[in-house]
């Protein structure tokens, strides 16, 4: 049994990571902490988790207790948290913050997207869980980039929820602004440009043309929906065999031959690809919800993998109905 404790306990993350860990089969829920909770019961803040549990947030931080913790709080926080902390020798980390996902001398973090860094993550003592808008655009092209085959710029368009922002509400995420809403935001300069660079890089290095993301804001809660295009000379039956065979020997990752949607992905682990060829350009569609293949659910997976559990296990979330 797999004992855990939780890092900032009452965000959306936290409140995912809850939803799947209480009825996980090999893991036990030891602490979930919030300094602004403490005493309170979980279901207090998370509703829907009345009745399934009797947890209730602290402000103590047992670690000696665990086997590992999920840090979810802001970015920036996850790194003074480390710092801080007197943590046990033995003690796994897996952070939802961006803190950790770059390469920089004395990083110890391992990146965490399964489909790119499995064995790695097998061994790995800190995981540095991948971003949502990163997951879905990452997952677009490392096929390609694994066959050497991303020779031109890169263009991404891609929608997210309002879930994507926190809980915390602001100016552009609260229901008002939202609703009947689009808007566009950090064009060209989003925050997870550099994690999903380096990992293209990690299989092909010489990867040297440009990246062009437009991110933008959608009026639904959650669901990531991206639209990508680069230049590829081969068909798109070749194409189809390639992202097919890549993603083989992984089990949250499917290519379809119909375009998806996000219902298909909503509240579930999975992450479905679509893919069409016009002239020379080849058009990757990808869907995932970014609270779980793009956050908790993708730590979980990341999880069962580092302590030799099977990979899909307490994931077997259930779509929501159309």
């Amino acid at each position: 049994m797999v004992k855990v404790g939780i890092i900032g306990g009452a965000g959306y993350t936290a409140g995912e990571l809850l939803r799947i860990l209480i009825h996980h089969p090999e893991v036990e829920v030891v602490f979930v902490q919030s300094t602004s909770n403490a005493g309170n019961t979980i279901s207090s803040v998370h509703v829907d988790l009345l009745g399934d549990t009797d947890l209730v947030f602290t402000e103590e931080m047992p670690f000696e207790k665990v086997d590992v913790i999920f840090l979810c709080m802001g970015h920036g926080k996850s790194k003074e948290f480390v710092e801080e902390n007197q943590l046990p020798e033995g003690l796994k980390i897996i952070d939802l913050s961006h803190d950790f996902r770059l390469k920089r001398a004395g990083n110890d973090f391992i990146y965490g997207l399964p489909e790119l860094n499995r064995e790695a993550i097998k061994s790995a003592k800190y995981i540095a869980n991948p971003g949502c808008f990163a997951t879905g655009i990452q997952l677009a092209f490392l096929p390609l980039a694994a066959n050497g085959l991303l020779k031109d710029e890169v263009h991404v368009q891609a929608i997210t929820g309002s879930t994507g922002a926190g809980q915390k509400p602001t100016s552009t995420s609260h229901f008002s602004w939202r609703n009947n809403n689009l808007s566009a935001y950090k064009i060209f300069e989003h925050q997870h440009e550099g994690e999903i660079l380096q990992s293209w890089k990690q299989l092909q290095p010489g990867f040297a043309s440009g990246f062009n993301f437009v991110p933008i804001r959608g009026n639904h809660t959650r669901g990531i929906f991206v639209a990508a295009y680069t230049n590829y000379n081969g068909s798109i039956e070749e194409a189809n065999e390639i992202y097919k065979n890549y993603y083989a020997g992984h089990p949250f990752v499917f290519v379809m031959d119909e375009n998806p949607s996000v219902k298909q992905v909503v509240n579930t682990n999975k992450a479905v690809i679509y893919l069409e060829k016009h002239g020379n350009k080849l058009v990757v569609v990808t869907v995932t919800d970014n609270l779980l293949k793009g956050a908790s659910g993708q730590a979980v997976q990341n999880m069962n993998l580092m302590f030799g559990l099977d990979e899909k296990a307490g994931l077997g979330l259930k779509p929501v109905a159309f």
